[in-house]
């Protein structure tokens, strides 16, 4: 090995270094180079574009030069075309087309092939016209336009027709006067608006390229058959053809009470191989019958026979899966509101054909979520009415359990002496606490019967009494007759409020407690205790919702509340305040029964 120097070895970093720095001025040269082209606006593309086609088609010259300003024109095309976006990939199947639209263009010399392609480009300027905002976007296009159209009918046509002896005054304007027509492009204010492929108004520029071509086929064939000249061929194809937009566009939307060809063809492009009005008809008809969402589409899916471009499909959804129909080559999906919808047909589906289908599985989409949520709420509903039931039993168990305790404890505490009086109570109050329970249990297999109960108004008073004659609670009665009271409402609310009051005294030893019946004008019961009042986020949802609280208090209650709105009565707190708490389950009259809210 020889030595190395450490000169040398210091040398090789720097030699490196220096190479580097020689490439880097030409890779930013082409960085900055691309910047500016993709700065370049859409209008002088354009305008460069066509001042290439120009000197192409105008200009006298040797054919190599001829298809040098063809390929520069068509170089340009590609930097302006707004049909694919410019940092997309083009894929070969994209990429061959390309290549042989330029093929024919460059090397085949013909004039039919360049009436054709100005024709191609006189559609894309209107299709890509129609879609600017900026008003020297839409003059620059516009311009484009003209100066295409004019250069078809003056020059190119009249070639192709073999007519290449234009008049000497005609000349000077072709050569130099259209030639300004770019050049006013290319001199009007830049616009940085984008034209994507998905605001391009195809439909437009076909028609506009279709009829720009039958003015040309239509002056070619006045030429042959009369054997007149082409200009008053012209006159005569342009007269043709005005006469007939005019005509159409007359019949289109006429004023004399005719629906119009509009309405015809839109009526035909919605209806077109589908019975939409019965079927739809009939699809609402099985939604009232039906009950399942799964059931209603199998029938629903069952019933489109009368559709021939539809061999069968399969339908998905969260509880069940189908197939209807048979199977067939082409398929198409959809899915709208948890229904996945797949459409089979013997043949690709026409654009009119995809949209029916389409809104055909958006309105079985739309039916499917319907039945859903209305089987959602069956199923709440049902739950509701079982946490109800339950509930209110809990309750009714709870207020039985409390009174069973109370007689225990009076066993509990009892003497000797006490013996006969304990055994009166027993026989009194046992007999009552068996027929509630037997009635809670009843409620288990007849809810509604228990709820319509009643009771004469002297008997219900008369055992309440009896039954808590013991927990030092006063009674005020007005005249007590037989007026019937729903036993069930007036048993679960007087029990619920005893109940909370009595809770109440074994904090507040001094509390009073007093019941009020009145059955004149309406029936009313009012239990009012002394002790402390609820509090203000308690009381204001105390019959709204269940309200959280250590003692319970409030659930009962918001139970009572519904029950008693179901029987035809009110459960109210009309007083809330130190030393003086008041509840009234009152009768409501018509009036107020009639008032949302009430």
């Amino acid at each position: 090995m020889g030595d190395v120097s450490p000169k040398q070895g210091l040398d090789e970093p720097f030699s490196g270094m220096n190479e580097h720095v020689d490439t880097a001025p030409h890779v930013n040269w082409l960085t900055s180079l691309a910047n500016r082209l993709v700065q370049v606006g859409p209008g002088r593309w354009l305008a460069l574009m066509l001042l290439a086609l120009h000197a192409a088609v105008v200009i006298d010259a040797e054919p190599a030069v001829t298809r040098a300003f063809l390929l520069a024109h068509y170089g340009l095309f590609l930097l302006w075309q707004p049909v694919v976006r410019s940092e997309s990939r083009i894929e070969p199947r994209l990429a061959l087309p390309v290549f042989a639209m330029a093929a024919l263009l460059v090397l085949v010399d013909s004039t039919w092939v360049m009436a054709l392609w100005l024709a191609i480009l006189a559609g894309l300027m209107g299709a890509v016209g129609t879609s600017q905002n900026e008003r020297f976007s839409r003059w620059a296009y516009l311009l484009a336009l003209a100066y295409l159209l004019a250069l078809l009918l003056a020059w190119v046509l009249p070639q192709s027709l073999g007519d290449t002896s234009l008049p000497d005054e005609l000349k000077p304007v072709v050569h130099y006067g259209l030639a300004l027509i770019p050049l006013l492009i290319l001199f009007l204010p830049a616009t940085r608006q984008k034209t994507a492929s998905s605001t391009l108004d195809f439909v437009y520029g076909l028609m506009l390229s279709l009829l720009i071509m039958v003015v040309a086929l239509g002056a070619f064939a006045v030429v042959a058959v009369a054997k007149v000249s082409y200009a008053w061929a012209l006159v005569q194809t342009l007269l043709g053809m005005a006469v007939l937009l005019l005509s159409l566009s007359l019949l289109w939307n006429p004023r004399a009470g005719f629906s119009g060809l509009g309405q015809v063809t839109s009526r035909y492009l919605l209806s077109v191989g589908l019975p939409f009005e019965g079927w739809a008809q009939r699809l609402a008809t099985l939604a009232e019958r039906e009950r399942d969402p799964e059931s209603f589409v199998r029938d629903g899916l069952a019933d489109l026979h009368e559709l021939t471009w539809i061999r069968g499909g399969h339908w998905q959804a969260a509880r069940g899966e189908g197939v209807f129909g048979e199977p067939a080559e082409h398929s198409v999906s959809h899915a709208f509101h948890g229904l996945s919808l797949t459409w089979q047909s013997q043949r690709p589906l026409t654009p009119a054909l995809a949209l029916h289908v389409r809104l055909l599985s958006q309105l079985l989409g739309f039916f499917y979520a319907a039945k859903v949520r209305e089987q959602t709420l069956r199923e709440q509903a049902y739950s509701q009415a079982i946490h109800d039931t339950g509930a209110r039993l809990t309750h009714d168990v709870k207020n039985i359990l409390q009174s069973m305790k109370t007689l225990i404890a009076a066993a509990d505490t009892s003497t000797p002496e006490d013996g006969e009086r304990l055994q009166a109570l027993m026989k009194r109050q046992l007999p009552q606490l068996a027929a509630r329970l037997s009635q809670t249990v009843d409620k288990l297999k007849q809810p509604a019967e228990m709820d319509a109960a009643s009771v004469a108004a002297k008997t219900w008073w008369k055992a309440l009494q009896t039954r808590y004659e013991h927990d030092d609670i006063q009674f005020f009665a007005d005249t007590i007759d037989d007026t019937p009271l729903p036993q069930d409402l007036f048993d679960s609310v007087i029990d619920n409020l005893l109940t909370n009051a009595l809770r109440k005294r074994q904090h507040e030893p001094a509390v009073a407690i007093e019941v009020r019946l009145s059955l004149n004008p309406l029936v009313s019961l009012t239990i009012t205790d002394s002790g402390a009042p609820a509090p203000e986020h308690v009381a204001r949802n105390l019959f709204l919702s269940p309200v959280a609280s250590d003692s319970g208090l409030g659930v009962g209650l918001y139970q009572a509340a519904r029950q008693a709105a179901r029987s035809g009565f009110r459960l109210a707190l009309p007083d809330n305040q130190a030393g003086r708490v008041t509840f009234r389950l009152q009768a409501m009259d018509s009036r107020q029964q009639d008032t949302p809210g009430s």
